[in-house]
């Protein structure tokens, strides 16, 4: 009789430290966050309803996110650095737990304000830790990829927000509260899968905490840092309309009542985002950021041209052209960046680049809503579209006037 050799648990163990590394915990730590952050994209016409909030309070309650975003990157940014990545991670989950709840005891839009800046916080606090334990965690030949992976998961967290709340708002009970019920729960499973994981960074004793902001930009690459952060500015206003004030233009202009169905085609913008970045992630920096820039005017054109001739299929197309530009221009902005940044400035211009993402994210969203609230829903659209449009060709411009400006002229 042949001898059987007992299992192997070789292959358990690898699965498990796998599901140990900082780069898959990482991940799903980045993906929650962002899911977090478009959690209420299907609530927001609920709560205009409920709060009777004319356009400026809507956009103004989704732009108030920045502002949690901005705190956490100018004083918390370095913070993981000096405690270490779980802690500080740990740190974005409670606050992520704690937004949750200010939208699940809501009783006036002032929670919701409240809310929306402690989630942009716990996003700019635990995202940034995780993105650092995501590369820390990478074999050094490949952290390269490293900031595509955390832009994927980005983009993937994005898109299961407003599916998730959508479905649970079309076809559950308790619309305004069990999207931010299952939240929880779902943060307090991957907060048991950060405790499991291995820390990549030894707490430093013997240095003093500091929360003292550093940012800047070197003034020898300011011109060249002008393309990019354009493009940034450009990817994330358009990532902002479609999140804060897409279903109402899906309700109003297509007639789609189904809040389901409006938070996936408002999801479709992120989930191509995430397959393009995945698909090109070997794309040099600069050629994404030329191609991004190239396609975002389509995009725009079409969104707008929505507003005029209203069908779905042009609305999905759009929102398709708009997806892959704000990918390739996020991404190759940050990638420019960080080929431009001496060594010893590298945090600091990163930090300045996603500044400009941020103000992208929120001003021209509010804007939208002043606009709307005098002009029309249908102008102030027109309007966002053809400035962005705009921004996009001058910084396309400007990256090809400036290609000869390389890091160590710099």
């Amino acid at each position: 009789m042949k001898h059987q050799r007992p299992p192997t648990r070789t292959g358990s163990r690898r699965r498990l430290e796998a599901l140990r590394s900082g780069r898959f915990v990482g991940g799903v730590v980045v993906a929650l966050l962002f899911m977090g952050s478009s959690l209420l994209t299907p609530l927001y016409e609920l709560y205009r309803s409920i709060y009777r909030l004319d356009a400026l309070g809507l956009t103004s309650i989704y732009a108030v996110y920045v502002l949690g975003n901005l705190a956490a990157l100018l004083f918390f940014g370095r913070l993981s650095d000096q405690i270490g990545r779980r802690p500080t991670i740990l740190g974005g989950l409670a606050l992520a737990a704690f937004s949750s709840v200010l939208f699940l005891i809501a009783g006036s839009s002032g929670s919701l304000f409240a809310g929306r800046v402690v989630s942009g916080c716990a996003v700019g606090i635990g995202s940034g830790a995780a993105t650092a334990w995501i590369a820390e965690s990478t074999p050094t030949e490949r952290r390269p990829l490293a900031a595509s992976t955390m832009t994927a998961f980005n983009f993937a967290g994005l898109t299961l927000g407003p599916i998730v709340a959508g479905a649970l708002v079309q076809y559950a009970p308790w619309p305004l509260r069990l999207p931010f019920a299952v939240y929880l729960v779902l943060i307090a499973i991957v907060a048991l899968l950060v405790l499991a994981a291995r820390e990549t960074l030894a707490r430093k004793g013997t240095e003093p905490l500091s929360l003292r902001p550093r940012l800047g930009v070197p003034a020898g690459a300011r011109l060249a840092f002008a393309a990019p952060a354009a493009a940034g500015f450009v990817a994330m206003a358009t990532v902002g309309y479609y999140a804060a004030l897409g279903p109402t233009m899906i309700h109003q202009t297509i007639n789609v009542t189904n809040r389901a169905l409006s938070g996936a085609i408002v999801a479709e913008l992120f989930a191509i985002a995430a397959i393009v970045i995945i698909l090109t992630r070997r794309l040099e920096p600069r050629r994404a950021l030329l191609a991004g820039l190239t396609v975002a005017p389509f995009g725009l054109a079409a969104l707008a041209a929505v507003q005029a001739w209203p069908s779905l299929p042009l609305m999905l197309a759009g929102t398709m052209l708009c997806g892959i530009a704000s990918a390739l221009s996020y991404r190759g902005g940050l990638g420019v960046v960080n080929a431009l940044a001496p060594p010893d400035r590298r945090a600091e211009l990163a930090s300045a680049y996603l500044i400009c993402c941020f103000l992208g994210n929120a001003l021209p969203i509010v804007g939208v809503g002043a606009l709307s609230e005098r002009l029309g829903p249908v102008a102030a659209d027109r309007i966002f579209a053809l400035g962005l449009s705009i921004l996009a060709a001058a910084a396309l411009g400007a990256a090809l006037l400036f290609r000869g400006i390389d890091r160590g002229r710099a």
